[in-house]
């Protein structure tokens, strides 16, 4: 089994897609095999990541990886034929791994009282990334049903937030809610491992004091902050990864760094 980590925040635009798919891209230019789970109904992460559906032929989704067959069961190991390769044509790519989302995925956030609903995930996961050093869960921005079978099916929680107050506030309301949950998920281990402050511009005053108000909040579990920079956010807008955009050693710098600092206090199984 692959460390699997849910990447969230209770509040949307907190730059969680951002994060997931940025730090997958790090860890694997370090030469870890990393799987990414969209799991957000708006397939950002997917698109980010270069996957392209085939309307005529639509592929497999993280819908279909914990549907309900016809006895209303999801079967362990569901997700097997649902992992799919990135888009993307750099060499470490090939360490990437994705399960897609369209929004079908909604469907199932309605299906909350179903009979064994919330380890769904972990269930459809399980045998599936046991070749992955780590998974990554990019998750909703809510506390709901798809939320909760994420945190059910991992190991690790991490939060990301903009340096603005809301954000904040909604990342500490995700950190106490993966604190007070694990047990009613099925998933007494479960731990929060950090905040990722993203966005943050040093020449604007409130991201100054919101990333001081953080790291009195947070304190050793605020991991550092990602600079705002037009390069990331076209990255993101034109699905390509970092390697591909001019410039872009620093950025790759900071992404570097903290997949160092990820390896560091996210064991692999």
């Amino acid at each position: 089994m692959a460390t699997r980590v849910a990447i969230g925040n209770n509040k949307g635009g907190a730059k969680k897609t951002t994060l997931a798919v940025r730090l997958a891209e790090a860890l694997a230019r370090a030469g870890k095999k990393v799987g990414v789970v969209d799991f957000d109904p708006q397939g950002n992460a997917s698109r980010r990541l270069g996957w392209k559906d085939d309307p005529q032929a639509p592929k497999l989704t993280a819908a279909e990886a914990i549907e309900y067959d016809d006895n209303q069961l999801v079967h362990q190991g569901q997700a097997a034929s649902v992992w799919q390769p990135i888009g993307w044509t750099v060499p470490y790519a090939e360490r990437i791994r994705l399960i897609p989302a369209r929004y079908t995925l909604e469907d199932r956030a309605t299906e909350a009282g179903m009979k064994g609903a919330w380890r769904r995930l972990a269930k459809a996961l399980k045998g599936t990334d046991d070749d992955l050093d780590y998974v990554l869960i990019d998750c909703p921005p809510s506390l709901g049903h798809l939320t909760q079978m994420a945190l059910g099916a991992s190991h690790f929680a991490l939060a990301s937030t903009e340096p603005e107050y809301d954000s904040i506030e909604a990342a500490v309301r995700y950190r106490d809610f993966v604190a007070a949950s694990g047990e009613d998920l099925g998933n007494p281990d479960l731990s929060f491992l950090g905040l990722v402050v993203s966005a943050y511009d040093m020449r604007v005053g409130g991201h100054v004091g919101q990333l001081a108000g953080a790291r009195d909040i947070f304190g050793e579990q605020l991991w550092g902050h990602i600079p705002r920079r037009s390069l990331i956010t076209n990255a993101d807008e034109f699905a390509q990864p970092l390697d591909e955009i001019s410039d872009s050693s620093e950025v790759r710098g900071v992404f570097e760094n903290l997949a160092q600092r990820f390896i560091k206090e996210v064991p692999a199984l």
